[in-house]
């Protein structure tokens, strides 16, 4: 997977990060919140802030301690609610971290570390998009779906 972009619905003020098959036509749109959306965004543009961001921080501190992502996985879904796991390797253990998808992709991104999306989740969230019609759609889909909904709709 990767990061295609991060929508953000103004009218609302709703973020999705978009994560597209690197090899397939499917992308799962996950909901998140505006800091995570910047988080992403600046990684996304490849810009460096003068002073790390917490992401950032996060990064350097692993690699201070020798360690590094070895990968993140969007790993559940449960009420709606995306659930995501960041894999730390250090001295050839492997450490699983609970945490939320957005923080994980930021970080992901920021280590240069694969992002996966469990086969199920992408069977039943993965939607077929291509072209800005279909963005577009997604944003009239936000303007119209609560967050506590967001897993549920059907892109048409």
């Amino acid at each position: 997977m990767f990061v295609s972009g991060v929508i953000e619905d103004q009218q609302l003020n709703n973020f999705v990060v978009l994560l597209k098959e690197k090899y397939g036509d499917r992308t799962l749109p996950i909901w998140i919140g505006e800091n995570e959306a910047v988080a992403i965004a600046i990684a996304l543009e490849g810009i460096k802030p003068q002073r790390p961001l917490t992401h950032d921080l996060m990064k350097l501190v692993l690699d201070s301690f020798n360690a590094r992502i070895e990968k993140v996985i969007v790993a559940d879904l449960k009420n709606d609610t995306y659930f995501a796991k960041i894999y730390v390797e250090r001295d050839g253990d492997v450490f699983a971290l609970d945490a939320r998808p957005s923080d994980s992709i930021a970080l992901a991104m920021r280590a240069k570390s694969p992002i996966w999306v469990d086969d199920d989740i992408m069977a039943k969230s993965g939607e077929v998009m291509q072209g800005d019609s279909n963005i577009e759609q997604l944003r009239r889909k936000l303007r119209d779906t609560k967050p506590e909904g967001f897993g549920d709709f059907e892109l048409k």
